[in-house]
């Protein structure tokens, strides 16, 4: 562990410069999610036990480097304060900020307006960095979820100032490395979802990493089609057929098992309720043309959940199958459900990502009970890819 936390810094009396993501949605001037809020709250409650002034900087949608209203700070501001339980001052300006009395500095805590703003934000602008830099005497990254962007306010910022890890950013990179880079063998992955091509990079990663890979949703039919199968209508990729075969040639080569369903639920209609047969699912396995895999079948579920059983640590990233429509959420749900068991019973590392990740966890009603789940999206799938996160490495 390279990076240094909270923990190793002296901040009393020090201004205290905190990326924090708050990048919440929000609806009729409300936000509906606050979520990524109230997980920062540790690290601003710490900062403030320890004597130190804290800044947040954040950003709010994607103002492409000029002001606009509608994405304005204010707009999260009163839920910022309900889940801090402290009064919050939006600074308007980069120049306010710079003009601050001490006597303002001293307020619970100061918000700067949003950051991206500022076209040397996302320019990672070396003169702009030390504007920011110039805010505060230490520097601490919240924002793993912001840690692929090398941005002035996550990269170069941090290597002006004296800086540190949050406590959310410490969790993530602690839970991370737990699962990946020194994990508790046998370690598996669920990687789902609808298309290979978005994870390419993340299954030729894993399959040198893993014992065992879990593949499902549409990506499963690609592996499955490029094995031989006719799948009809189902989600697939022609395209990545060469692919799938390089990423299961890799799996062998490596030692990394690699499990595909077995059965599936097919049905005529993309539709919730719609009327669907159990249809074994292999190489020889022949649709129609109107018929499409939209779930794992139970004996795919069986043979899922006795894999579970043989695992210390498991990585989940993507559904099953169609899990926003019932009963295609059959399989996400039952595997979910038996990962949450094995870990409440201290039998397994769970560390779960990406937002259709916790979106289905949280329908399966076990999100709380995974070891850890992130709520960062891109940046976790990067690291899962291998990626050097600019963010993170600004801290070491």
């Amino acid at each position: 562990m390279s990076w240094k936390t909270l923990d190793d810094m002296d901040l009393s009396g020090k201004r205290v410069l905190i990326r924090v993501d708050i990048n919440v949605p929000v609806e009729n001037g409300r936000v509906t999610d606050a979520t990524r809020i109230e997980r920062i709250v540790p690290t601003v409650r710490d900062v403030i036990a320890k004597g130190g002034k804290p800044m947040l900087v954040a950003h709010f949608g994607r103002p492409k480097g000029k002001v606009n209203p509608d994405m304005s700070l204010a707009l999260v501001l009163p839920a910022l304060e309900d889940a801090l339980g402290l009064n919050v001052t939006l600074i308007e300006t980069l120049e306010a900020a710079e003009a601050l009395t001490h006597a303002a500095q001293g307020a619970d805590v100061l918000l700067l307006e949003n950051i991206r703003f500022y076209p040397g934000e996302e320019a990672n602008d070396a003169a702009f960095a030390r504007r920011l830099a110039g805010l505060a005497d230490v520097y601490c990254n919240d924002a793993f979820s912001a840690a692929h962007r090398a941005h002035a306010s996550t990269e170069a910022v941090a290597r002006m100032l004296p800086s540190c890890a949050g406590r959310l950013m410490q969790a993530e990179l602690s839970a991370l490395e737990a699962a990946l880079a020194k994990p508790e063998r046998p370690v598996g992955a669920v990687v789902g979802g609808a298309k290979v091509s978005t994870k390419i990079e993340l299954l030729e990663n894993l399959v040198n990493r893993l014992d065992l890979l879990v593949i499902g949703g549409g990506m499963a039919n690609t592996f499955l089609a490029a094995s031989g199968a006719k799948l009809g209508a189902s989600l697939q990729e022609p395209d990545f057929f060469d692919t799938a075969r390089d990423i299961m040639a890799q799996a062998q080569k490596a030692g990394c098992r690699v499990l595909l369903p077995v059965d599936g639920l097919v049905a005529r209609a993309f539709k919730a309720g719609a009327d669907h047969t159990v249809v074994a699912l292999g190489p020889d396995t022949v649709l129609e043309d109107d018929q499409m895999v939209l779930d794992a079948g139970p004996e795919s579920v069986a043979a899922l959940e006795a894999a579970f059983g043989t695992l210390k640590t498991l990585i989940w990233n993507g559904p099953m199958g169609a899990f926003e429509i019932p009963p295609f959420d059959t399989a996400t749900v039952a595997a979910a459900r038996t990962a949450a068991t094995s870990t409440k019973a201290g039998k397994l590392i769970s560390v779960a990502g990406g937002g259709d990740t916790v979106a289905a966890l949280n329908q399966a009603g076990v999100a709380d009970d995974f070891t850890y789940i992130s709520t960062a999206g891109g940046a976790f799938l990067e690291w899962m890819e291998g990626k050097t996160l600019p963010g993170v490495a600004a801290l070491g």
